[in-house]
């Protein structure tokens, strides 16, 4: 009897493994912000360097939560992967824009958000929303 072996991916578990991924370089990020930021207020637009990346305690707070959402995203299945991508892809993406035109040393930049932050910002809303709406589609 001859076996016959599909080559495709299987549907409906593209956004779960993105989710998945994604969230957990999150969750990684902001531990190590923990290690880096103890010098600095909780909240404000002072923070210190990881890599070229801006953090404080509340920026590190906010990346360990984006990052269980994210994982937590992936384990329920591919609806709530989709969801979970595509909600928080478009929030990092209006942060990022935004992040532009918000002067460093402003009162609102609570999370010490910099130029690298923003950029990337930008990046990662694009690729999660790609994905949170290009990918397991039926």
């Amino acid at each position: 009897m001859a076996v016959v072996r599909s080559t495709t991916r299987a549907p409906g578990r593209i956004n779960a493994l993105v989710g998945a991924v994604v969230g957990a370089v999150f969750v990684v990020v902001g531990l190590l912000g923990f290690t880096v930021s103890g010098e600095h207020s909780f909240a404000g637009h002072t923070g210190s360097n990881l890599i070229l990346f801006q953090v404080n305690g509340l920026h590190n707070v906010v990346h360990l939560a984006v990052g269980i959402v994210l994982i937590l995203a992936a384990i329920a299945g591919t609806r709530a992967a989709r969801t979970a991508n595509t909600t928080i892809g478009a929030v990092y993406l209006i942060l990022g824009v935004l992040g532009l035109f918000l002067p460093a040393a402003s009162a609102l930049n609570l999370i010490a958000l910099n130029g690298a932050d923003n950029a990337l910002h930008i990046v990662i809303g694009l690729v999660l929303v790609a994905f949170g709406l290009g990918a397991d589609r039926r």
